[in-house]
């Protein structure tokens, strides 16, 4: 009998493929597994919430931005392999957003009805008065949460000031003493010469900032730059998109 052949590929997606992690623990959700950029925080937030297939079912996924706390902790996994050499040392990794005001520093502010994040420093203010205040910061729903100035140091500091202060406790969204996962990021074993906090300081009118980390290698030394300046997360950061697509999303983060 002749011998005879029939091709099975696979069935082409309708959007391209993309990579997902899962995150199990304290916070369960799947993220990209890779981020979006480099490039602003707007181009990439616009990047995040186009469609894409699941990796494994085909079904239309996209993303919506991960918090702070959530961008942390995604990094935090094999930081020395994957989100160091990939993104830290040649560009910068976009946190998320912060509003800094007279008093202190609020990160992932909540948006209003048009979407925008509030940046009305009385709107804010209102919300700590049914915060849970812990260590000196407050911790409100969906990762808001507020740092006065007093409770972290600017400047050059070494990795247990910085993970113990109120900025990195927001950031990381912890009732702890210390934000762990910043406390290893930060590590003298990637960063010898401690830690670079800077563009925090008080202003005179609250203003929408994104939060910034990345590798300092210039004529300072090997150090962590921790950097609330930049308007949109400058031109070449990544960010990180976590899954956001209606049944998709509901059956993959159980």
């Amino acid at each position: 009998m002749e011998t005879k052949y029939s091709i099975i590929q696979e069935k082409q997606a309708k959007y391209p493929a993309r990579g997902l992690i899962r995150v199990k623990g304290d916070r369960n959700f799947i993220a990209s597994l890779s981020a979006f950029g480099p490039g602003t925080y707007k181009d990439n937030q616009a990047e995040m919430q186009k469609q894409y297939s699941h990796p494994e079912t085909g079904e239309t996924i996209s993303f919506k931005p991960a918090t702070t706390a959530e961008t942390i902790l995604i990094n935090a996994y094999d930081f020395e392999n994957r989100a160091k050499p990939e993104i830290f040392d040649p560009r910068w990794l976009q946190v998320g957003k912060i509003v800094r005001t007279p008093e202190g520093v609020f990160a992932n502010p909540p948006v209003d009805r048009q979407g925008s994040p509030i940046t009305d420093e009385k709107t804010l203010k209102s919300f700590l008065k049914t915060s849970k205040k812990v260590n000196g910061i407050y911790l409100l729903d969906n990762d808001l949460a507020f740092a006065p100035y007093e409770t972290f140091s600017m400047g050059v500091q070494d990795c247990d000031t910085f993970a113990q202060g109120g900025l990195a406790r927001i950031l990381e969204y912890t009732e702890k003493k210390e934000a762990e996962n910043l406390r290893a990021i930060a590590s003298p074993k990637f960063y010898t010469r401690g830690v670079n906090v800077w563009g925090f300081d008080s202003v005179k009118e609250p203003i929408l900032l994104v939060a910034c980390l990345g590798s300092c290698e210039c004529l300072v030394g090997n150090r962590l730059s921790v950097d609330g300046y930049d308007l949109d997360g400058g031109d070449d950061g990544y960010a990180y998109g976590i899954l956001d697509s209606g049944e998709a999303s509901a059956k993959n983060s159980k």
